[in-house]
């Protein structure tokens, strides 16, 4: 497998399954291993009632994705689920996730972790997380912008799983492959959106439907303020 251009570490159990909202991409959750990396001292992990053995590493849960074959896409080299709290689980080959992210209601995921790996206390602990929500396109208070790479779509609407403050805002522009705002569809013609929502269509002025753009090369703009953008689609 590759990686990139990212450091070489010990990654283990990746877990690659395809993302059940999005089959075209693949979600790999790895362990990741540091060796010779101690927190525990032998007597502290042996108090905890584990292996001595085991004491002298430490690991946590990474996150990767796919779209298939054997490149691995790592722009998140930050932990995804780190040790926290409490010495038992600061020893070697814990925190490693469980097999797959599953759908738990319309708007909620799970995934599963097993904790305190060598002691008798032992077990799998579910974590959630908002449909899409593995990352997000943030903005702060003074807010930012973001702009996506030529594309072409299918489809009627553009949909969006975001996220804002009652402050905050997300504004939608469709430019041309040159990045100049398509008459229609500019930042001053768009609607504001406010709120939380897993599936939000896009407007301008009060009007949804894009398909007179289908097939033809555009880009995305975002204006965000105090917000989040986890996810587009086309429908």
């Amino acid at each position: 497998m590759s990686f990139g251009d990212t450091p070489r570490e010990h990654l283990y159990t990746n877990q690659t399954r395809p993302y059940f909202r999005a089959p075209h991409l693949y979600i790999a959750m790895p362990a990741r291993f540091m060796s010779g990396r101690r927190v525990l001292t032998k007597e502290q992990f042996e108090q905890l009632g584990g292996e001595a053995e085991y004491s002298g590493d430490c690991s946590e849960t990474v996150f990767m994705s796919s779209r298939g074959g054997t490149a691995y896409d790592r722009t998140f080299m930050e932990g995804f689920v780190r040790p926290g709290l409490g010495l038992n689980n600061w020893s070697s080959r814990t925190n490693y996730s469980a097999y797959g992210v599953v759908p738990t209601s319309a708007e909620e995921m799970s995934f599963y972790i097993q904790r305190d790996y060598g002691q008798p206390s032992h077990y799998l602990e579910r974590f959630t997380l908002r449909c899409d929500g593995f990352a997000s396109l943030h903005a702060g208070y003074a807010g930012g912008e973001m702009g996506t790479k030529p594309l072409r779509f299918k489809g009627r609407e553009l949909i969006i799983n975001y996220s804002t403050s009652a402050a905050g805002s997300v504004w939608v522009e469709l430019q041309d492959e040159e990045g100049k705002p398509i008459s229609g569809y500019s930042r001053e013609e768009a609607d504001e959106i406010i709120g939380d929502q897993i599936e939000r269509a896009v407007a301008w002025k009060g009007s949804s439907d894009i398909s007179s753009l289908e097939g033809r090369t555009v880009r995305i703009r975002f204006i965000l303020k105090d917000a989040d953008v986890f996810s587009l689609r086309f429908r």
